[in-house]
């Protein structure tokens, strides 16, 4: 089961406008089951608030190939922050970079080229 603190700002937004749009086209968690190739169980979790699951970007793109849409649709315009509960570890980011020996950063840029 999976907790509602790991749904994230961008992920409700997704799951937000799936059922907006699932409710304006008058279709039935089956319905989007069927679109996506899961059960409706798995929508059902998605959807409710305690149980949660989450759209990936291939669920999006199915969805948007079957409503003739972008899957950009299914995304805010502008980026949007990370919860507070599970906000980025720039720090271990940071010390990890740091960690690396220059010879290794040398070679990275040269194969980069």
């Amino acid at each position: 089961m999976r907790n509602q603190e790991f749904i994230t700002p961008i992920d409700q937004y997704v799951i937000d406008f799936v059922r907006k749009l699932r409710d304006t086209k008058t279709l039935r968690q089956e319905d989007i089951a069927s679109i996506i190739g899961v059960s409706r169980e798995f929508i059902k979790d998605v959807e409710n608030t305690n149980r949660r699951a989450k759209y990936n970007v291939r669920h999006i793109n199915a969805l948007a190939d079957y409503f003739e849409m972008s899957p950009r649709d299914f995304l805010p315009e502008k980026p949007m922050k990370l919860s507070v509960e599970k906000p980025a570890n720039k720090t271990v980011l940071k010390k990890k970079a740091e960690n690396k020996k220059p010879s290794d950063q040398k070679s990275r840029a040269k194969k980069k080229k």
